[in-house]
């Protein structure tokens, strides 16, 4: 069970070009603490639109030399509405920050599991960087907009309220001003809020393509600095920069323009409002006291401090349903890989069945990449693919993973066509070893009991000695060593070799060893090949090398050309039978 609090899966509350009813299906579990506090802080900040009005009896008392009772109690409430501030500040923010941290954390767990569901064709397409800007970056801006949106959204409103409902009672005559100055504000914030949505869009996407950028720059470190490319490599960088700072350049201008226009507008209202108040109660209309003309001031400067806060919100608010725009792009992709009430996958006995598969990228729908392939693989049988780069091996092992999906023809585990089973249930059968082995920072342990983390420490331990990896674990320190970043302080042949321990707790029924040794000296090869014969014992196992040595024992070998399968059989048939097999074979050996 994890331990976040769930939400709602985010492909059903996420509404296509309506991002406002989004960002509120998102909430919809926290209305209750919202609610508190809502009023916590309607509450709370009631001294900035009643002390006006307390400051007015204030003033009159002196000038109309009112009982010094008055005064007393006006100064009393006062100091109550003062010293409120504290607690209900604390349940205020206690309230309102459960909900958005819950929603933040739901949120980045909601998206993880998304980026779990999507295929390996969307994780091909995407880069890294943007992914990962879009759960640590786009949350943080809806979190943060929303976070805003809450504290100055509810201090403008209850100001406006406040401020209009004491100016009704108490002076009527002047509603009018607030008439004119909360439309001029209002069309201000319609006519600049298209512009600002496409600068933000321009901006969001320059950042995303920098991550992206980033990422790929701190991937290829070791390769730059053995070619000495460091130069190109930062020029490369310092376009992509160049271009962040134009996109936020324009966008920080646009905001600028808002902010000063609104600035101006409400200022000028401010000063009119003042001369005018202290006009008509120098001429005795409308009945006005001197701290009449005090508290409508104080309240216009409190009107134009919110209305300038609503409107000074609207690129902050912009910001985050870009971002929620940006998330849906995840959301909404439809490239999924369905698992949801297929035939849960128990045991595996490990017959695997092409029947005339036929397969097809979406990037190149007219280029086959598997063209009428028909195989059959026993249990328990190692089946190696050969032939040139782009015959299509790699597309015959993600198919068996279940990565991908033939475009016709099927694929039978165990006799059942692959399409009706979940494949998750599947792959907990299975095990990869791939080129490049995929370690993480942290331990020994950690890396090897990956997905396993109830094992043994003698079940680890045996693992890693049948994986020749056992002497140079021990010589680190044991299972608590930690091997750094993605396996960092580990040779090539170390990693693959703590690789094949991971698969060999799995115990596997189907193993999939892609290119596993073509990185390693002849020494590491040899006790990586060792290893390998050990994890492939009674298991069906689908090889992809290029070198034909490694394969030399595998019960038979398929030669492939342009996604066809042209010939198979063991090592010794195809060598006799003189054909394609033949022919790398010559070329493999040494003049």
């Amino acid at each position: 069970m994890l331990g976040v609090i769930a939400m709602p899966p985010l492909q059903d509350v996420y509404l296509r070009d309506q991002p406002v009813r989004t960002l509120g299906r998102m909430f919809r579990g926290q209305r209750r603490r919202l609610v508190v506090a809502a009023a916590a802080f309607t509450l709370k900040h009631s001294p900035i639109w009643v002390i006006p009005l307390l400051t007015a009896n204030i003033i009159d008392v002196v000038v109309d030399h009112r009982p010094l009772t008055e005064l007393w109690v006006n100064a009393a409430i006062m100091a109550v509405l003062i010293l409120q501030n504290l607690p209900l500040h604390q349940l205020y923010t206690r309230m309102l920050s459960r909900s958005v941290r819950t929603v933040e954390t739901g949120l980045r767990m909601a998206l993880a599991q998304r980026l779990q569901e999507l295929s390996i064709g969307f994780h091909r397409r995407v880069s890294a960087g943007v992914l990962q800007a879009k759960i640590v970056r786009d949350v943080e801006n809806v979190v943060e907009s929303t976070r805003q949106a809450f504290d100055s959204g509810m201090a403008a409103v209850t100001t406006l309220a406040g401020a209009i409902v004491i100016t009704a009672i108490r002076v009527p005559e002047f509603l009018p001003v607030y008439l004119v100055a909360v439309p001029a504000g209002a069309a201000l914030v319609v006519s600049m809020r298209r512009r600002m949505s496409a600068r933000n869009a321009a901006f969001r996407a320059e950042v995303e393509h920098m991550s992206a950028r980033v990422s790929e720059m701190t991937h290829l470190i070791p390769i730059t600095r053995a070619h000495g490319l460091e130069r190109d490599e930062l020029e490369r960088m310092d376009a992509t920069l160049v271009g962040v700072r134009n996109a936020g350049f324009r966008l920080d201008v646009t905001n600028g323009w808002f902010g000063s226009l609104s600035w101006i507008l409400m200022q000028l209202l401010s000063v009119a409002t003042l001369v005018g108040a202290a006009w008509i109660a120098w001429t005795g209309r409308f009945g006005m006291s001197a701290g009449d003309v005090t508290m409508l001031s104080a309240y216009f400067v409190a009107l134009t401090g919110a209305v300038t806060a609503l409107m000074s919100l609207t690129p902050i608010i912009a910001k985050g349903l870009e971002s929620v725009r940006s998330m849906g792009e995840v959301l909404t992709d439809p490239d999924v890989e369905r698992n949801h009430g297929k035939a849960q996958v128990a045991a595996v006995r490990g017959d695997v069945d092409l029947e005339d598969v036929r397969f097809a990228y979406d990037d190149a729908p007219d280029e086959t990449a598997i063209d009428g392939l028909t195989l059959h693989v026993r249990a328990g049988e190692t089946v190696a693919l050969v032939g040139p780069s782009g015959s299509g091996k790699s597309t015959v092992l993600n198919m068996v993973i279940g990565f991908l999906t033939p475009t016709e023809g099927r694929i039978l585990l165990d006799g059942r066509p692959m399409t009706e089973l979940d494949l998750r249930s599947y792959r907990r059968h299975l095990a990869v070893v791939p080129q490049e082995s995929l370690l993480f920072e942290g331990s020994v342990r950690d890396n090897v009991t990956y997905g396993s983390r109830d094992l043994s420490d003698e079940v680890v331990l045996a693992a890693l000695r049948d994986a020749n990896a056992l002497d140079f674990v021990d010589a680190m320190g044991g299972l608590d060593a930690v091997i750094g970043e993605r396996g960092a302080r580990l040779s090539g042949g170390q990693r693959q070799r703590l690789a094949i321990a991971r698969a060999l707790v799995r115990d596997p029924r189907v193993l999939v060893l892609d290119e596993a040794t073509s990185a390693l000296d002849t020494a590491s090869e040899r006790l990586v090949q060792e290893a390998l014969a050990r994890l492939m014992r009674g298991r069906t196992t689908f090889v992809v090398a290029h070198r034909l040595s490694t394969i030399r024992g595998a019960d038979r070998i398929a030669v492939m050309r342009d996604g066809r399968l042209v010939e198979i059989g063991s090592h010794d048939e195809l060598v006799a039978a003189d054909g394609a097999y033949a022919d790398l074979h010559r070329l493999a050996a040494p003049a």
